[in-house]
């Protein structure tokens, strides 16, 4: 006879789910929430391409119904052990457009037991915004674009409101219908869905330029793959208009579909790779987008936080920290000293020279409170135990590329500094990341003592590499120790070409 032992629980637990009929895949995704916290436990992906059942009379073939209710069958079973308040499930642009869509969802709502909104696409756009919003903390005014099978919706927004949004009868599933028939990548294949994606983009283009965002986000798909292809060809950087010209170049000379092997592109994204692609293209050439980060969430999480409107997810950045503090053991004093160290001196820096553009103030600010994350493991390695935790937990609130500088910056906090980190890096980026490495680097020394009010005024003057951090007369003379960290800090980034000077 098997017997349980179950552990007391401190706080009550709630379920929720979401269900994504997307165009070409479906979605499951379930959470918990514990004590204001928001953790996924589960996500399910199926690529049915529903979108790709569309007949020329915007019809559905009996085959994809019949794809999209066998995954919706072991969606079922899973939801079974959620509340029935907590679920939502939703339909998106192939159910818009399917003449015959009451077939498909009068047996879905048997398979689920539940009901199914097809939902408009000023809503799928809307309910993108909020997934993006809560998973990534938006900094200023943020163009977000959802590239999904069959309609592609663009929306700016602030903070948790979107301001104004839009959703386009353009996916990568039908284009590739439409623009790549007979599989083949060509020239003139590609020229044709970019000229299309770029007349329906255009037509609503005035309504987003003319906003001054701060940073554009991808929700997953597309760019998801294309950043999946960077990362395995050793570029840490945004999704930029040279990467996808060359992508689209590798493409074609591929000639085909069946002959398409990018390094980092996976199976499951190959059919569509292309015309997603292509969509991409359009929209960075309309928009005049400079370069594109991924977010954290879309439809499904917008969704879930839609129905957690009690929960408080205003500084979700900060909310990360916390957590990681209180998970990981963090000493929240110390934490707090060094970054207020960091941020001294990394004010005197941003006077100095040009730090913008990946938002560097939040990665220092995250990785200082975050520093002695491995602590918890082991001392002599923990900068490595801590960058590679960051790199496995959740860091909501932050994107992709953020959370990796934000690696890079633990791992680089003490002890031998890590160039080749810094290849990965765009020439844009590169800089500051460094800059961000030395700052840490001092902040974490001048903090060594672990006391408050022991630091004097600190002046910081900077000359590209040539850094001279300033000291009140005879204060590093009476602080011994501190004064022998920076003379090895010294030649540690002599050793990497930075020089750096302390009186």
């Amino acid at each position: 006879m098997i017997t349980s032992t179950r552990l007391p629980q401190n706080h009550p637990e709630e379920l929720y789910a979401a269900v994504d009929l997307g165009s070409n895949s479906f979605h499951l995704v379930i959470v918990r929430v514990v004590a204001g916290s928001v953790q996924i436990i589960g996500k399910v992906k199926q690529k049915v391409r529903l979108a790709a059942g569309l007949d020329e009379n915007m019809m559905l073939d009996d085959e994809s119904l019949e794809r999209g209710w066998r995954c919706l069958e072991t969606f079922a079973e899973r939801l079974q052990d959620i509340p029935r308040d907590n679920i939502r499930v939703v339909a998106t642009a192939t159910l818009r457009l399917a003449k015959n869509a009451a077939v498909f969802t009068q047996k879905a709502q048997q398979i689920l037991d539940h009901e199914l909104s097809v939902i408009s696409g000023e809503e799928e756009a809307r309910q993108i915004y909020l997934g993006v919003a809560y998973t990534s903390a938006n900094q200023g005014n943020s163009l977000v674009i959802d590239i999904g099978g069959a309609s592609t919706e663009i929306i700016i927004g602030n903070d948790m409101t979107p301001i104004h949004l839009v959703s386009l009868n353009m996916g990568c599933v039908t284009f590739k219908e439409r623009y790549f028939v007979g599989d083949v990548l060509s020239k003139e294949n590609f020229a044709a869905a970019v000229g299309a994606a770029k007349a329906m983009v255009d037509a609503v283009a005035d309504k987003f330029v003319c906003f001054d965002w701060q940073q554009c986000l991808g929700a997953s798909g597309t760019p998801q793959a294309i950043t999946e292809i960077l990362v395995a060809q050793g570029i840490s950087d945004a999704i930029r208009l040279d990467y996808l010209y060359n992508l689209r170049q590798q493409c074609i000379d591929c000639a085909t579909l069946d002959n398409l092997i990018i390094d980092g592109l996976e199976e499951s994204r190959r059919v569509i790779f292309p015309s997603g692609l292509a969509i991409l293209i359009a929209l960075f050439e309309s928009l005049s987008i400079r370069d594109m980060q991924i977010s954290g969430g879309a439809l499904r999480e917008g969704l879930i936080y839609g129905m957690l409107e009690n929960i408080q997810q205003n500084d979700r950045r900060m909310q990360t920290i916390q957590q990681h503090i209180q998970h990981f053991h963090i000493d929240s004093e110390q934490a707090e000293r060094v970054t207020n160290v960091a941020l001294t001196l990394f004010k005197q820096l941003s006077e100095q020279t040009d730090v913008d553009g990946i938002d560097g103030e939040a990665m220092l600010v995250a990785a200082a409170m975050l520093h002695e994350t491995g602590l918890h493991i082991e001392y002599k390695l923990h900068h490595k135990h801590g960058a590679y935790i960051l790199g496995h937990v959740p860091m909501v609130g932050y994107t992709n590329l953020q959370r990796d500088g934000i690696k890079t910056l633990v791992l680089n906090h003490r002890q031998q500094i890590s160039p080749e980190v810094f290849e990965q890096n765009h020439n844009e980026t590169r800089g500051i990341m460094r800059s961000l490495v030395r700052v840490l680097r001092l902040a974490c020394i001048l903090s060594i003592r672990r006391k408050d009010n022991l630091l004097p005024e600190l002046k910081l003057e900077v000359k590209e590499d040539e850094w001279h951090l300033i000291f009140p007369e005879g204060w590093l003379k009476a602080h011994p120790l501190i004064d022998a960290e920076l003379a090895n800090e010294k030649w540690q980034q002599h050793k990497m070409g930075w020089h750096l000077t302390c009186a």
